[in-house]
């Protein structure tokens, strides 16, 4: 475990020649059937008050540790698309998880339900928080902190606290 963690410290160190570590790992991980929407982009949506629905896919514990301002929990385990059926199908909706690769299994079951306009948070809430931008605990406070999965993970977090369990 130390050794992984070495190798990953010293690989993030290298990172110079345009696209990043992590974002060759998300190309590993991701199946690219959801549309992916940036966390800059999605700040921007933010700020010009575009009407958005935020689906926070992760599980509770990590959902309470923080999340996106207005976002509605709805565990990755369990999802199905009823329990979203107050959401117009041609609303903006971005799903979002820790990394971007749970909440683009819940885009998928959006898409084939017909919502029309579903967008995976490239990165997640990882990328979000690496932007700088606010997440808020469950007591709607601003937070630093961020539940990273597990150990493994918490190396793609660089700005925030990370939290695991």
């Amino acid at each position: 475990m130390k050794r992984f963690i070495t190798v990953i410290a010293v690989l993030l160190e290298l990172e110079s020649y345009g696209q990043t570590l992590y974002d060759a790992q998300l190309d590993l991980l991701y199946k690219n059937t959801v549309p992916q929407i940036k966390a800059k982009e999605l700040h921007n949506w933010q700020k010009q008050n575009k009407k958005v629905y935020l689906l926070d896919t992760r599980t509770d514990a990590e959902y309470q540790v923080s999340h996106l301002a207005g976002a509605h929990f709805v565990n990755y385990d369990l999802f199905k698309p009823n329990d979203v059926e107050s959401i117009p199908r041609q609303a903006m909706v971005v799903v979002y998880c820790a990394v971007g690769v749970r909440s683009e299994h819940v885009g998928e079951q959006l898409l084939k339900a017909g919502y029309k306009n579903v967008f995976n948070l490239y990165g997640g809430i990882f990328a979000w928080k690496n932007a700088g931008y606010t997440v808020y605990n469950n007591q709607k406070h601003s937070t630093d902190s961020v539940h990273t999965y597990n150990r493994l993970w918490s190396v793609w977090l660089r700005n925030g606290i990370k939290v695991f369990e």
